[in-house]
């Protein structure tokens, strides 16, 4: 049954912007609707917080506060952040829409990975949580969930920096085993978090990756705490037999329990990661774990679409098969002849001439098999040089030197070679080396004085992505144009980064005090002020006569922009409460019966009364309706 027909977001605009045309998630904070831009004209991801903690102020405080600091961690492999709002009760954010699925769907439709489409996924990860930490994130929440695989292969992290907001700890049993399994024993025990502990869930997530299973899986949230505090994750080998040893160092390095052990952040891992990629013949890397549920069908390739491809390109088949076409043509010994003919008697001369012939002819099969072939070495993110020096060594060539950008590998070191390292090619072959530049930068635009939806059309041209936007009082730029950007103007960037922009709200305007006015004269001064009013539809009891204005939002001082709405909220009187009959009772018990119905009290003691202690009359009768917090005078004699 299709869900969201039932969700009353589904079809609406929010900020007379954001068209919500599906739902796509719901998590213990929010939900996430597919929904186009109706400005841009462009399809992204609308996560829109559940009503019970938008209801929260110091919630949302935080939550935009940490939006606006994730919209500046610009990175291709970071689910970009490109707006955030209010309206009414909904608080949004409006994100990068990734069409593809979660690492949490490929565990699942998958099993067990090859330890290549695991690194492939885990490289990128790292790469965004390495841009995280050395900006001063620390995600907390990693897990194969919050993985976004797109249908381009392209990985990127999802929620940076909102998990600080709400504890997804305490949710369902379900998410609680979900989120536990991938806690740091500190964040158990301590509730501590520095980017070690980014640093363990990667090594649960690759263990999970490359066994199909999370470990210390449990029936309940207190049996994997307790797993997780007192056992060491176990090696990937342990359940998949032959697994290379340098996996298992890789996951052990990254899940050991003292923090201290660790590597200090997701970079030094990422290296880690690298280097034991450099270690793996082709053979382990594309090893399939019999626990690949991608066997079990005759189709494996097209389940697998969704795992990103090595950087290098794919063997040229004719390196392999050329060796073994050119075996399968070597002359086949004559048949034998279906004459009889007489018995040749050989001495050794003969002999000898047959040994020597036979060595001839294995050498030259040996010379055609192997002996003119070669493997190229490993060469992925080794400095060109070492590039050569290693090709030089192994009997091989430097063909062409080709150079592209690359957001994860070092400018200067090595992409990719064509053929691909372990290929078998001649000796004295070449190798054509792809060497990084590093990631492709622009310099960011001045786009300050435009128009928000000009200045966005811009850095889009210029292949960036409009990010966080923030208004702020200005009164030297005109309302809705740019005031200011993030990085700043003339910056080098990445390509593809988020820019976040201030856009001006125009000068300020102190909102003035109408409350107790009538509500033609408030309106009158409001719209004098450059601002335009709204009369609520209800009315609430209070001080003021019946009619005036009794409350205005925002109120008196507030600083808004020209043109901003303010609120007014009419009286429909004081309330009214019956007076208690106070006649004849000791002054003291007289005041405390009259406050406590919500009256003030003064007394009328006179000269006769400087001793007395008896109220002989009350100002309002008892039994009268009088208004509340109005006063009552007692005459005491």
């Amino acid at each position: 049954m299709d869900t969201t027909l039932q969700d009353p977001l589904v079809g609406q605009v929010l900020d007379g912007r954001y068209r919500v045309d599906a739902r796509i998630a719901v998590g213990g904070m929010a939900t996430v609707y597919r929904a186009v831009d109706t400005r841009l004209d462009r399809v992204l991801a609308l996560k829109v917080m559940h009503p019970t903690l938008a209801a929260d102020g110091s919630f949302v405080e935080r939550f935009i506060r940490e939006a606006k600091s994730v919209a500046r961690l610009a990175h291709p492999n970071v689910v970009q952040v490109f707006d955030q709002g209010t309206d009414g009760a909904y608080v949004y954010l409006a994100m990068e829409y990734v069409a593809g699925c979660t690492l949490r769907d490929v565990l699942r439709e998958r099993g067990a990975l090859q330890p290549r489409a695991a690194l492939d996924i885990l490289e990128p990860v790292l790469a965004a949580l390495g841009a995280a930490h050395r900006a001063g994130f620390v995600h907390r929440d990693m897990k194969p969930e919050n993985v976004l695989i797109g249908d381009d292969g392209r990985v990127k992290v999802a929620d940076f920096g909102l998990v600080r907001a709400v504890d997804t700890v305490t949710r369902t049993t379900g998410a609680v085993l979900g989120t536990v399994s991938y806690l740091a024993p500190e964040q158990i025990e301590h509730g501590t978090a520095d980017p070690r502990v980014d640093v363990y869930a990667c090594g649960v997530v690759l263990h999970e990756m490359l066994t199909g299973a999370r470990p210390h899986d449990g029936d309940s949230p207190a049996r994997v705490l307790y797993r997780r505090l007192h056992e060491d994750v176990p090696p990937p080998s342990a359940a998949v037999p032959g697994l290379p040893y340098e996996l298992d160092d890789l996951v052990a390095s990254a899940t050991a329990r003292d923090p201290g052990a660790r590597p200090h952040d997701a970079v030094a891992l990422l290296a880690e990661a690298r280097r034991a990629r450099g270690a793996l013949s082709p053979d382990q890397l594309d090893a399939v774990p019999p626990q690949a549920l991608a066997a079990e069908h005759d189709n494996a390739e097209d389940r697998t679409s969704v795992i990103p491809r090595a950087l290098t390109p794919p063997a040229d088949p004719a390196a392999d098969d050329g060796a073994v076409h050119r075996t399968s043509r070597l002359p086949a010994p004559p048949p034998p002849s279906p004459r009889r003919r007489p018995a040749v008697r050989r001495g050794p001369t003969a002999i000898v001439v047959a040994v020597l012939l036979a060595l001839g002819l294995g050498t030259g099969v040996w010379y055609i098999n192997s002996g003119q072939f070669t493997e190229v070495p490993p060469l992925l993110e080794k400095t060109e040089a070492q590039a050569r020096d290693r090709l030089e060594r192994a009997g091989l060539e430097v063909g062409a030197v080709e150079h592209a950008h690359s957001d994860t590998v070092e400018r200067g070191t090595v992409i990719s070679t064509d053929p691909r390292p372990g290929a078998r090619i001649r000796s004295n072959d070449s190798v054509t080396l792809t060497v990084s530049d590093g990631p492709r930068t622009v310099l960011l635009p001045d786009v300050r004085g435009y128009r928000l939806d000009r200045a966005r059309s811009v850095l889009e041209e210029e292949g960036l992505e409009p990010g966080m936007v923030t208004r702020a009082f200005s009164d030297s730029v005109p309302k809705g144009f740019v005031v200011s950007t993030s990085p700043e103007t003339g910056t080098k960037v990445r390509a593809g980064s988020a820019v976040a922009l201030t856009v001006s709200r125009g000068g300020p305007v102190d909102v003035p005090d109408v409350t107790g006015r009538d509500p033609d004269d408030a309106r009158a001064e409001l719209e004098g002020a450059g601002l335009k009013v709204r009369i609520a539809a209800g009315r609430i009891t209070s001080e003021y006569d019946k009619g005036q204005v009794a409350r205005q939002s925002p109120g008196d001082g507030a600083r808004v922009a020209e043109g901003d709405t303010v609120t007014l909220t009419l009286s429909k009187g004081p309330e009214t409460v019956e007076v208690p009959d106070v006649v004849g009772d000791r002054a003291d018990d007289a005041r405390r019966k009259l406050e406590a119905a919500g009256f003030r009290v003064e007394e009328d003691r006179g000269l006769l009364g400087l001793f007395g202690d008896t109220v002989r009359d009350q100002s309002v009768d008892g039994g009268d309706r009088a208004p509340k917090g109005s006063t009552v005078t007692l005459e005491i004699r």
